[in-house]
């Protein structure tokens, strides 16, 4: 751990390639062979990639769509008229929900920053005011809600957890969440100075699209896969194939390509360029979740899980309140809610077989402790505090607690949510 916080955040060493110089240190010095510690690494590599790039792919050329043709604002503005310039932040949080369903969460800042910044511009309001809850509803999504890759890869790795169970108990949990971390403590951060970044929005040829396509291609990948519970249910193969979160995807990202692009005149040639630039955009990301899998390989095959679970058997604490502990401490070391739930999920395994707990609730309880802390080492972090022109300690005091704050709703969401369950 010590080695990863050395390589990534003090010598800027690309992560990828930190994870890999750490799995293979580790491997070997724990006593596994060469040839096991190799073998662990392209497993836990392929393992990781194999089951979340089509995820990530698929969400961020539905995101490079939704920023091409400015449904988001389309969708703000529709907000401002129903709720009124007073309850911009509470618009804004919606909005953030909103997008935030089926993108990335890089995906999603990179395309409401901008509109967040362009209207309080033009309504005079405090940047991080406005901001925080967009980026509260933001990181909730990235951190509970299937198909992001963290808990997408959660329910697939915890044996007996399904994804629709998942998502509808994600959004329940969400939603207290959502309102403490980023409404109601949003409302302290109207005096944090700020510069943030200026933004003209670029003039467009193509029309604007619909209010109503604009929200269908955002929440239909959610309604396909929220579906795919009742269709287990009904004993319907057809729905329970279109709500695989890929079919789910693959089906939106159709959906975005007709309504936001076809239909406004746009040529598919173009859209072809579009999809490119967003593979692009992701290759990064998807280098530094595949680092994580082998960090994650290495740390089954020295049987860590097992040694986690001794030290556990005496203790009175919740399963998943541990499960939350070690997230958390693994977002802190690594900076990414992505790597620290792909990684928990090989750790927590040996806890959740001996206490029998609510798969589900692992999942999220996981994806709460991945959000705690956020802070220098954190590439949001940085994000944020570029974009909104704050200074650290103001990162430190309005971005980092906002984490921190739907962290610990989130888990007492979890454990609410165990005794009725």
């Amino acid at each position: 751990m010590v080695l990863l916080v050395l390589f990534i955040s003090v010598l800027k060493l690309q992560p990828f390639i930190s994870f890999l110089l750490v799995s293979l240190g580790l491997g070997l010095a724990s006593g596994l062979t060469t040839g096991d510690t190799i073998v662990a690494i392209q497993k836990g590599i392929g393992g990781t990639l194999g089951s979340i790039i089509p995820i990530i792919i698929l969400g961020a050329m539905i995101g490079k769509m939704v920023a091409k043709s400015q449904a988001t604002t389309v969708i703000a503005d529709w907000l401002v008229d129903v709720l009124g310039q007073k309850n911009l932040p509470f618009a804004f949080m919606i909005i953030g929900f909103i997008v935030g369903l089926p993108l990335f969460y890089s995906v999603a800042f990179l395309l409401m920053a901008p509109l967040v910044l362009s209207t309080a511009q033009r309504h005079n309001l405090p940047v991080v005011y406005l901001g925080i809850p967009m980026l509260a509803s933001l990181s909730i999504t990235q951190g509970f809600l299937p198909p992001h890759p963290a808990p997408y890869y959660l329910v697939t790795h915890l044996p007996g957890a399904d994804m629709g169970i998942t998502l509808g108990l994600g959004i329940v949990i969400s939603i207290p969440a959502m309102l403490a971390s980023g409404w109601l403590f949003g409302k302290t951060l109207k005096n944090i100075p700020a510069s943030p970044m200026s933004f003209v929005e670029p003039p467009t040829a193509a029309k604007a699209p619909s209010l109503n396509s604009s929200l269908f291609v955002l929440l239909l990948p959610v309604g396909l896969i929220a579906m795919q519970s009742f269709a287990k249910n009904l004993h319907n193969p057809f729905l329970e194939f279109v709500g695989e979160p890929i079919v789910a995807l693959l089906i939106s990202l159709g959906a975005a390509l007709y309504l936001l692009g076809f239909n406004r005149g746009i040529s598919w040639s173009e859209m072809q360029g579009w999809l490119l630039e967003s593979i692009k955009d992701i290759s990064p990301l998807m280098l530094t979740f595949g680092g994580a899998g082998a960090f994650k390989e290495i740390l089954q095959a020295m049987k860590v899980g097992d040694e986690i679970l001794k030290l556990t058997q005496q203790s009175t604490l919740d399963p998943l309140i541990i499960a939350w502990m070690i997230a958390g401490v693994l977002r802190i070391v690594t900076g990414s809610s992505t790597v620290a739930g792909i990684t928990t999920a090989g750790l927590i395994l040996p806890i959740l077989s001996a206490s029998g707990a609510n798969p589900n609730l692992m999942a999220l309880s996981i994806g709460a402790g991945s959000m705690v802390l956020s802070h220098v080492n954190d590439a949001g972090f940085w994000l944020y505090k570029e974009y909104f022109g704050v200074t650290i300690k103001d990162s430190l005091r309005s971005w980092t607690i906002m984490e921190t704050i739907l962290a610990v709703v989130g888990l007492l969401g979890v454990l609410v949510l165990q005794n009725y369950l």
